[in-house]
Order: C-alpha cells, then structure tokens, then sequence
C-alpha cells in the first residue's frame, strides 16, 4: 500500500472545525426533545421521507439497487415505494402511525416496502427473517403490526397464527398460498408515484427494531425520524472529513458502490449500507446469500468501493481474494463486534487501496456511536474509536457518576440518535435512559485521555454470535423445556471466526439421562439457528450458584472451558 500522510488530531480538529464554520448542510444548534436539550442539525429534513424524496430528485436515474439480473435507479426505487405507500393506504385502510411488519430475507422488495411504510407515515417493524414460528409470534403480537409483508417462507411460518392474530399478508416476490395480497398486484395496480400526502414530525416514529436483550424475549427499540436522520447526517459529516484528510480521495470513492451482505433487518444493514446509500447517491449491490469468493466477483464486477460487514466477513474476503485484489475497494467496515487485531493487520496489507475501519453503535442508537478509521485503526486495533461528530457524546460511568480516564464503568451514550424507548417495557426503558438523556448501554468501557473508547467486557448476558445478539436467558427458556434438563446456563465460547458462539451447560434431572446431539435438535425447533447451542457440556454435578441463589455464571465458564465440550458443532 502507498505510504500516506499520518493523521494528527490537529488535522481532524481543524477539519471539523471548518466543515462546522462552513457548511451550511452541518449547521449544529440545540433543540429540546423528550424534555432535554440535545445538539442537533439546524437544517436537516423533517422526516426520513422527505430525505428520501430529495435523493430521489438529486440523483434521479442513476443506478441505485443491483440484484442479480435487475437494476433499479433511485428514481425507480422511490416512484414503486411511493405507489406502495398509496396502495397500502387505499386498498388496505393502512394510515400514518400504524405499524407494518416487514418479514422476508433481502430483496428488492424489502428495501421498496421498508421505504413505503415511511413514506405513508407509518411506523416500519424489520423482522429478523432467522426467526423461527415463536419468536415471529413474539415480535408481531408485540407491536401489533396487522399487515405484515412476507416471503414464501416466513410465510410459512406466520401463516398458523394468522387468523389469532388477525393479519393481513402481503406475499412478495415468490409464489405461495394463503396470502391475502400479492405485493405484485398491489404495485401494478397502483399508478400514483406521488407520495402520500402526511405531516411527519422530527420525533415522529418511524421503526420498531427487535434486539435480543438480558430478558428473555427481544426488546422493541422505537426509533424515531430525527433519531435516523441525526444518524446519516453524522456518517455524511464523517465523510467529508475524511474525505478531506485523505486529501480529497472520497471514503465512499469517485463512484461511490457499496456491497451489502448483512441483514436489512439490523440498524447496520439498513441505516449505514441501505439508507446512507440512498442519501448519498451510492450503488447498492444486493447479495441473496453471503459467499466470500461470490462477494469477490461482484466487488470486481460492478467496481464497488465499499464494504461493510460482521468483522467474520471482511476475513472471509480477504482470503478469498487472492493475488488479483480489489483495487476498486477503498474502505471496509466491520461492525456489530469487534474485529480481531491481527485481521485489521491483514486486511491494510491485503487490499491495495482498502483501509479498515470499524463502528460502535447499537440499534438503541440507531447505530450512532463510536468510529475508527485511517492511522489510528493501526495504532490501536482494540480500540471502538472516538464518538461520531458532532452530535454524539460518550462517557463512561459507575452508577450516576463519571469515572476518570482509563477507570472502567459503564458506556454510556447521549445523541439525539438516541432510541426514544422499548416497546411495552417501561421499566425496561427507564432502566436504560437516565432523566438526563444518557443511555446505558450495558457494555463495560474505558477512554484514554485522547477521547479513544475501548470496550472491555459487558454486565448484561449477552453472546454475540458474528454480529447477532443472543441472550442467554432466552437460550436457559428454551433448554428447560425440554423434558430432563434440571438446570441450564447458557454463556459466550470465545471464537476465532465468529468472536463468540453460543455455549451451555446442563445438567440432567434425577433419573434421567441428556444426550447432547438430541437436546441440540431439540433446541433448533425452537430457536434460530444462530441461536441454538454450538458447544453443550453435561454437567454430573449440580451448577455452582451464588449466595443470591442466581448461577455463578464465571465459575461454569471456567469449568466449562477447562475440558472438551460433549457437543461441538
């Protein structure tokens, strides 16, 4: 790779500091939301909508969405989302602050709909198309979407509790019976691309997004308008200021092409590779299912500039790239864990003009938080970066009070990205946001005295599995419905590949025997594959607990991971 100008703060200060004197776009002023004052942008679009619209007129017919045989441009895009939106609203009754559903793997037609449900001023709910019966039955009764836009097989899946929970189905793409609407017919037979008329407000709604917490059902985060746009804004903000450190060589490129691999249900896939796309007029290429060698060939086909992945990803690519490279790509981004050090070595030497970069944000955040890119990724490959400018501030605190430099406590983080709350979970919500505005984020950090987050550890029971969340207690749930398991413990087995797998320990009751192939089967009935258990161990002995009564979680992690597992997948 050439040599290249080291980054000093001097230069990124002085470079804000411009790109916020000068540029009317990034104009920063205060306004008061949910009773606290946030920084906020002066001039940004009321609603996600009008964003969308501006896209729309800005870039027109340029390519905008690649799948396969098929190309879409933005114009496109917009005009069958708005058609949608008036289709949804006239044939089916749907109006501005209902929830629809969205439950299908990616396609075309998941981005058209998520795109429609906002533009009518309803409140889109992504779910996660790994979910099998249960788990989709949770999240529909949860935020009481009544139409719910599927693929043939998680129509498959919704199709028994349809009529307990009174749906109506919108069938895309594929065939398949027991829909009430093909999503097709709908489009075809709607011919007014003008949107909807509605009037969306800054704190307005606009998604419910599902994420595995330390309880035992997913959470519905409730994003907000300005919460997304806050968000999009800030990454274009970045943009420019790398754009100009790097000496007017753009991180998005000259013609700017981006590769999406990951679930549009996840604030990464839809907000920092979907959404950011559309505003910043990049090409969007669509994969239907990730392959390393498969990703390689579209990077070099359609000259793509961008990558961003789970941190297994970016790996995967850089050995299946061979000697040929991909000159085209300039910037590949992990997010949703963090990546190992000696990847962040391999990847600066293995693409010849790709630098790595990494993210920190949480769907709670709408994914706002913490970057780190060009020289520092290098010098400090364990780092989670510095906060996202300029409306993004992050502390670290032991209960109410920050904690000095280098001292460890929780991350905490305060923007106007911020979730507005869980979903039917006011105790929840209250837990997570303190009555200033910070939310808790569960992950333990520290931050040198240059403004560098690292992440340490996190107090709640999560595994984090390639980027998908998994809570143990939801794991624990499933085990003990099986006929023999006496007690469960589920925690995090560090992995190479994936950062983590799912781990268990349980132990039999009295009388009874467990094998572990079985009670792995029996648990994948009930739980998405990322979900179900990879290592099970067989505990002769009852599990070590604490004085409370709760497992001793550390301690049968230890003595887990001291000897071989009886299943390893």
């Amino acid at each position: 790779m050439a040599e290249q100008a080291k980054i000093t703060d001097e230069m990124i200060a002085a470079t804000v500091f411009k790109l916020l004197s000068e540029d009317p776009r990034f104009k920063v002023t205060e306004a008061e939301i949910r009773g606290n004052t946030y920084r906020v942008f002066e001039n940004a679009p009321a609603s996600l909508a009008d964003l969308f619209a501006a896209s729309a007129a800005e870039y027109g017919d340029k390519e905008f969405l690649i799948f396969q045989d098929e190309r879409l441009s933005f114009r496109e895009i917009w005009s069958r989302a708005c058609r949608l939106a008036n289709a949804l609203k006239n044939e089916l009754g749907v109006k501005q602050g209902d929830v629809v559903a969205i439950a299908m793997r990616n396609y075309p037609e998941f981005c058209i709909s998520y795109m429609a449900i906002i533009a009518l001023g309803g409140i889109v709910a992504p779910l996660n198309a790994w979910w099998k019966a249960d788990e989709l039955k949770y999240a529909l009764n949860d935020c009481g979407a009544k139409t719910t836009i599927v693929d043939k097989r998680r129509l498959e899946y919704i199709l028994p509790i349809k009529d307990e929970l009174d749906l109506t189905l919108i069938l895309a793409r594929e065939d398949g019976d027991g829909a009430d609407y093909r999503y097709e017919d709908l489009l075809g037979n709607s011919a007014d691309d003008r949107r909807p008329p509605c009037e969306i407000a800054h704190d307005d709604d606009f998604s419910i997004v599902y994420t595995s917490g330390s309880t035992g059902n997913p959470k519905g985060v409730i994003l907000t308008h300005r919460g997304a746009i806050s968000t999009l804004m800030s990454w274009g903000f970045l943009g420019e200021i790398l754009t100009d450190l790097r000496g007017g060589v753009s991180i998005f490129g000259d013609d700017p092409g981006v590769l999406l691999a990951i679930p549009l249900f996840h604030v990464t896939g839809s907000h920092a590779i979907f959404m950011l796309s559309y505003v910043i007029g990049r090409r969007l290429v669509m994969m239907y299912r990730w392959d390393a060698s498969d990703a390689v060939e579209l990077i070099r086909r359609e000259k793509l500039t961008n990558f961003t992945g789970v941190p297994t990803q970016s790996f995967e690519l850089a050995q299946a790239v061979g000697d040929d490279g991909l000159p085209t790509l300039v910037d590949l981004n992990a997010g949703g864990a963090k990546r190992p050090a000696e990847h962040v070595k391999l990847i600066e030497e293995k693409f010849e003009n790709g630098r790595p970069s990494s993210g920190y944000g949480l769907s709670e955040t709408n994914a706002l938080g913490a970057i780190i890119s060009l020289d520092h990724y290098q010098e400090m490959p364990n780092a989670a970066g510095r906060p996202v400018p300029p409306l993004t501030d992050i502390k670290i605190f032991d209960g109410d009070n920050e904690v000095s430099v280098g001292e460890v406590g929780e991350v905490c983080i305060r923007t106007p990205g911020n979730f507005r709350g869980y979903l039917n979970l006011p105790e929840e919500t209250e837990k997570a946001i303190t009555p200033d505005g910070w939310f808790r984020t569960g992950d333990l950090g520290k931050m040198d005295e240059r403004g560098f987050l690292y992440i340490v550890d996190r107090i709640k029971e999560l595994i984090i599995r390639g980027g998908e969340n998994v809570s143990c207690l939801e794991v624990e749930n499933r085990a003990y419905v099986h006929d023999c398991v006496a007690e469960a413990a589920a925690f995090s087995v560090p992995d190479d590949v994936l950062g983590e797998r799912v781990g268990l320990v349980v132990r039999a009751k009295d009388g009874t025997e467990i094998e572990a192939a079985a009670l792995r089967e029996f648990m994948g009935a009930g739980l998405a594959g990322f979900k179900t258990p990879e290592r099970i161990w067989i505990s002769p002995a009852p599990l070590p607990r604490l004085a409370t009564g709760k497992f001793d979680k550390i301690s049968i992690k230890k003595i887990a991971l001291s000897q071989p597992p009886h299943l390893a997948v």
